[in-house]
Order: C-alpha cells, then sequence, then structure tokens
C-alpha cells in the first residue's frame, strides 16, 4: 500500500484538540467537500460544519464507521477519537473500551477496505518510571502507570501488527503535550500548559496543578500539525518505525513557562499546588530524541518557547477582545 496524495479522508475526534485544528489543514490542502469530520459528543463549530461533511460517528461502533467509509467513498482514515491521561484514570474501564476497541474497529475497516493509510497518535504516556527521563531514546522500555499509556503501548504493537501482517500503512506519533491557542484542555496531564494562558491572560494569576520544577516534553499546534502530515505524505520506503515515532519540540518546567509569560504580562501571578496529576507527570520523560524523524522523514519544528509563549498571548488576546466586543 502507498501513501496517498489525493483521495477522501475521514478524521475522527474533531472536536478534540487536535483534531479540531487538523481538519481545517487538511481541508485547505485537500478540498473541504473531501474530508469528513466525525465527532461524537461535543457540539461542533458552525466554522466546522460549514466548511466540509459532518457526521456524528461513535467508533466503538465498527459499523457506523463502515457506513461512513461506504458512503462517502474513504480511503484513509486519520483516528484522533480517545480518552486522555487524566480523565482515563478517573474511569479506567471506559478509557479501555473506547481507546482500544476504536482503534480495532479502525484498522479492521482499513484491512477490510484497503484502504490507503491510516493515522492514529500515541503519546508520552507510553513511557514509565523506568524509562530514561532525559532525552528518551525511539527504542526503550515501555511500563506506564496509567491507562491511558497502556493503552496507548497496546494501541502501538496494533498498529505494528497490521502493518506487518497485513502490509497496512498505518503511520504514528509519540505526541508530547500540545499547547494550542484553539481549543480548551481536554483532561490531559500536560493541560497546565495551555490553562495558563488563559488564565494569565483573563485573570492574570493561575494556580498550576505540578510542581514548578516539572519539565515535559510539549509541543506548540502548528509544528503538531505539520509534523503529523508530513509523516503521513512521507514516501513509505522513508518510514522504518511502524510502532510510532518520538517527537520532539519544546522541554521547559511549569516555572520557566511562567516566567516567559511574565515577560509579556508583567503583573501575572502563579502559585503551584500539585494535585494527583503530579504522580503521572513524574512518570513521564522530560525530553525526548527525536532523531529517527529527523532522518526518516525530516522532521523538525520550528517554534521554541520564547516564539511560541509570544504567538499564543497574541492569539489568545485578540480572541479574548473580540469576544468581549460581541458581549
Amino acid at each position: 500500500m502507498t501513501a496517498s496524495r489525493t483521495g477522501r479522508i475521514l478524521v475522527t475526534g474533531v472536536t478534540g484538540q487536535i483534531g479540531s485544528e487538523l481538519i481545517f489543514e487538511l481541508r485547505k490542502r485537500n478540498g473541504g467537500e473531501n474530508v469528513v469530520a466525525a465527532g461524537h459528543k461535543r457540539v461542533p463549530s458552525e466554522t466546522l460544519q460549514n466548511s466540509g461533511p459532518y457526521e456524528t460517528l461513535d467508533t466503538t461502533d465498527k459499523s457506523a464507521i463502515e457506513k461512513i467509509v461506504n458512503e462517502y467513498g474513504i480511503d484513509s482514515i486519520y483516528h484522533l477519537a480517545g480518552i486522555l491521561s487524566a480523565a482515563g484514570e478517573k474511569n479506567p474501564q471506559l478509557a479501555w473500551h473506547v481507546n482500544m476497541d476504536s482503534l480495532h474497529n479502525v484498522l479492521e475497516v482499513a484491512r477490510e477496505k484497503n484502504l490507503q493509510q491510516v493515522f492514529w497518535p500515541s503519546s508520552i504516556a507510553v513511557f514509565g518510571p523506568e524509562t530514561p527521563r532525559r532525552n528518551v531514546p525511539q527504542e526503550t522500555v515501555l511500563i506506564p502507570r496509567t491507562v491511558y499509556g497502556v493503552t496507548k503501548v497496546a494501541g502501538e504493537l496494533l498498529c505494528n501488527y497490521y502493518h506487518d501482517r497485513f502490509g497496512l500503512d498505518v503511520r504514528s506519533l509519540r505526541y508530547p503535550g500540545i499547547i494550542s491557542s484553539e481549543t480548551p484542555p481536554g483532561g490531559g496531564t500536560t493541560d497546565y500548559a495551555v490553562e495558563i494562558f488563559y488564565e494569565a491572560i483573563k485573570k492574570k494569576r493561575y494556580k498550576c496543578f505540578v510542581r514548578r520544577d516539572t519539565v515535559l516534553p510539549m509541543l506548540y499546534m502548528p509544528d503538531c500539525i505539520s509534523a503529523t502530515i508530513k509523516l503521513m505524505e512521507a514516501d513509505p520506503s522513508k518510514i522504518e518505525i511502524w510502532t510510532s515515532y518520538n517527537l520532539g519540540g519544546l522541554s521547559f518546567s511549569a516555572e520557566e513557562l511562567a516566567d516567559e509569560i511574565k515577560k509579556l504580562i508583567p503583573d501575572f501571578v502563579c502559585s503551584y499546588q500539585p494535585d494527583f496529576r503530579q504522580k503521572i507527570a513524574d512518570s513521564w520523560p522530560m525530553s525526548l530524541d527525536d532523531g529517527a524523524a529527523r532522518k526518516d522523514w525530516g522532521w523538525k519544528p520550528d517554534y521554541d518557547l520564547s516564539s511560541m509563549t509570544m504567538d499564543m498571548v497574541k492569539k489568545l488576546t485578540r480572541r479574548f477582545e473580540g469576544e468581549a466586543a460581541e458581549s
């Protein structure tokens, strides 16, 4: 199976953090009518609904996926639907059901319908305390301590199996924490790196749920979207990893982020009150070695901490001023 440059694409989880921005870039590149957006419980924005076809989809129902694939002539799926780390710990049985059954359904439909490509996101949640904390190698021990991480390890192995056993072109990235100016946090352990901007601009203060010295790998959303599309457009002969590629970008402490924001909002005050998510954060690495992604398909981030912070503050300030003017 070869990489798809044209054809019709299905994107699940489009009301989530990554899906809500990836969908517009894919529609921009492929034409709105050729990219089908699918969400579950959240109400899609008017902009999303007006830019192309939208379907309500429960990805734990294989027949529902098949129906959309048949109706629209889908030949590639970006499967982003899932339950994140912190939310998953509150209901681990549901997280396993949604994350694993949905992925298996997508892979089975792709196999049965001979689809060209599947994208599925893994995460730094695959790592655990036994993993090196700094510059985590591509190949390393994976013993996560959250059900979300367990589903990501199992998912990586399942994707690799479908490639080896059935020749399915299924590609994946181990996303770090994603920072976005467009979508509110959705139940992840790295949400503090997004919440802090909202609170800094609106209230000039933020109570952070991890320690000030907590360092985690992060990525700004424009780099996340760029990496995802770049991976999917890479020639199959360049892809050497069929579990999931490490994807690095930024690594900084919670306090370093707060200090960077204070350069732009001098009266901002950040306090620290760690909760149950601190234990999850402590089991994850501080930085990743993404040399394989750079070598195989040319990955390179565009944003550093300073440029990301300036862009986030600029975009959110503009949005909040617009909302205030409309109210």
